[in-house]
């Protein structure tokens, strides 16, 4: 019986880069919630949130260049880029929420 070493890509920044900016992201939120809704939250999560498009945008297409090059890995990095377009929708929960308030 032949044991298949299937190598799966080393890359764990996007992982770690989807994972900080949903906590970070969430507690941001929390303190704009917990602290009666208070406009100076916003003033300092502003520049995270400009900083969080601007990297989510540079993984996006560094991911899609690799998924575009390395056909062997296509699953996994196919994952990694879902992985990552999943924090738009929560972004976008938690923009409406405060917006709305």
């Amino acid at each position: 019986m032949e044991t298949i070493d299937k190598k799966l890509s080393q890359e764990i920044q996007t992982i770690e880069l989807v994972i900080g900016t949903f906590i970070i992201n969430t507690v941001l939120f929390t303190f704009y919630i917990i602290s009666n809704k208070n406009s100076n939250v916003l003033v300092f999560a502003s520049p995270f949130v400009v900083s969080t498009l601007l990297l989510n945008g540079i993984m996006f297409f560094h991911l899609t260049s690799r998924f575009v090059t390395l056909y062997d890995e296509r699953k996994d990095i196919g994952v990694k880029t879902l992985l990552l377009l999943s924090n738009i929708p929560v972004a976008f929960l938690y923009y409406s929420i405060a917006i709305k308030s």
